[in-house]
């Protein structure tokens, strides 16, 4: 069977037909790193990541391309407010990104170009916009450069919207414009923006539109077409239909295929730091672990919304430990586990059919319970050869829905979380007997529990807000 997508240009379910034969190319919108993520903004990560996975088992050689806008109105904004410089400030964040998509298991992309580190190829684009009649200066000396939407008639074809309908934004500047629908390729310094975000171009010094930088990096690692484009639903438009509109009027073939992820909703609303309901990714981590937060995100289908709450969360570390404890009962009683697993016949003919069908996580997920199901069947009927089977299906599955325990990502996140919850339990231990001893006097026990700190390489330091405790200079708070 092969793999059909849901085409939001075409709003339609389509047969996939890659470009180059056994070849996948895919680029996604990343980060604006002008902030901490939070799980709205970590989902689509997920979802391709699903989707790169599968994909891959399917045997495609996958390039993925996802960007990191790192300049942009609301990271100096930002920025000025944090009192830090703009780029400080996004490479601050671009770490607090990368945390969090390694804390839920998700595989570096194959390249991850930053936006100012591709201004040539932007310029590049706008000099042929302009040269085809598309784009212009504005005539009143800011330095902007504009996209005119009307010598583009197909403008709207990816969202549906028609361009008599539209309206400009009632934030937008509407000086040096022909049309109040023209949108920014390239935006003049003004007096407040720093220095330091500024390049010289023929038009005059600033820094790029939002929607010209994707397609600028697009075009530099995929070529002028390739397969899939991807981002969450609320990107469809203007951020999309804008790349899509620029770069197919410089003359590009841009891509074949459109794919959107729906919201993480709240109380019905999509999560925003605009709306203040947001979840951080790695306080959810922390509480729930980054596998079943991942298991979260990845077990409704990647087009339909999914409402957070601490119910939704604590279900999926439930289904998380159905599926570990099968792992682990079948490990402790097959002789060779790992055989088993690098044995599998591959996976359930379900299974594949489910991924194949618009990544069908949903069906694809209840072939896996099932699967679980089967293999504690066999293991009480005492039936090695039918357990070792529902394991090294079990872990094929997983690994393509990224959950699998023993896989690299999970070494590096969750033994590194696990040991440091460790050593904070035990040091908070003995600063609470500690603190017994010293309401009751026992100097000897507790200056013993200090001494026995400082020969781990624990300096414990009392202060009005209670103990502190530090080694190497890393201080942090008793807990």
């Amino acid at each position: 069977m092969s793999f059909h997508l849901y085409d939001s240009a075409q709003r339609k379910v389509v047969e996939f037909q890659p470009i180059q034969p056994g070849k996948v190319s895919i680029y996604c919108c990343g980060a604006t790193v002008q902030s901490a993520p939070h799980l709205g903004h970590v989902r689509k990560e997920v979802n391709f990541d699903v989707l790169r996975r599968w994909l891959e088992a399917s045997s495609y050689d996958v390039t993925l391309v996802t960007n990191v806008t790192d300049i942009d109105d609301k990271i100096l904004a930002k920025s000025a407010e944090a009192g830090r410089p703009w780029w400080a400030h996004a490479y601050l964040f671009e770490n607090a990104f990368h945390e969090a998509f390694r804390a839920l298991g998700v595989r570096p992309p194959t390249y991850e170009p930053r936006a100012t580190g591709h201004v040539p190829e932007m310029i590049q684009l706008i000099s042929t916009l302009i040269e085809r009649g598309h784009a212009y200066a504005a005539s009143d000396g800011s330095g902007d450069v504009y996209f005119d939407v009307l010598s583009w008639p197909a403008y709207g074809e990816l969202s549906g919207m028609k361009v008599a309908e539209l309206a400009a934004a009632e934030d937008s500047d509407l000086r040096g414009k022909h049309d109040a629908r023209d949108f920014a390729l390239w935006k003049g310094t003004k007096p407040s923006d720093p220095e330091t975000a500024s390049w010289a171009t023929p038009w005059g010094h600033g820094r790029p539109g939002w929607h010209l930088e994707c397609s600028a990096m697009a075009g530099k690692y995929l070529g002028d077409a390739f397969d899939i484009h991807g981002g969450g639903l609320d990107l469809r438009f203007p951020h999309h239909e804008n790349e899509l509109a620029q770069s197919r009027a410089a003359g590009r073939g841009f891509a074949r295929y459109w794919m959107h992820n729906a919201w993480v909703t709240m109380a019905g609303e999509k999560m925003s730091k605009s709306l203040g309901n947001t979840a951080d990714v790695l306080t959810a981590v922390d509480t729930y672990g980054g596998r079943a937060v991942r298991l979260y995100l990845t077990a409704p289908h990647y087009r339909s919304a999914i409402e957070l709450s601490a119910d939704s969360l604590a279900e999926a570390t439930a289904q998380l430990a159905r599926i570990d404890g099968f792992l682990e009962r079948a490990e402790s009683l097959l002789p060779d586990p790992a055989s088993a697993a690098e044995a599998s016949p591959g996976f359930p003919a379900a299974f594949a059919e489910a991924m194949d069908a618009d990544l069908g996580t949903p069906s694809a997920f209840a072939v896996l319970f099932n699967t679980v199901k089967a293999g504690n069947v066999a293991i009480e009927a005492n039936d090695p050869v039918a357990a070792a089977l529902a394991y090294a299906q079990t872990r094929a599955m997983l690994g393509v829905l990224g959950l699998d325990p023993s896989a690299p990502e999970w070494a590096q996140t969750e033994t590194a979380t696990d040991l440091t919850s460790v050593v904070d339990g035990l040091v908070a231990a003995l600063l609470t007997q500690r603190n017994q001893a010293r309401e009751r006097k026992d100097w000897t026990a507790a200056d013993a529990i200090r001494d026995q700190l400082a020969a781990i390489g624990l300096q414990v330091t009392d202060t009005a807000d209670g103990p502190r405790w530090m080694k190497r200079e890393m201080r942090t708070d008793a807990r």
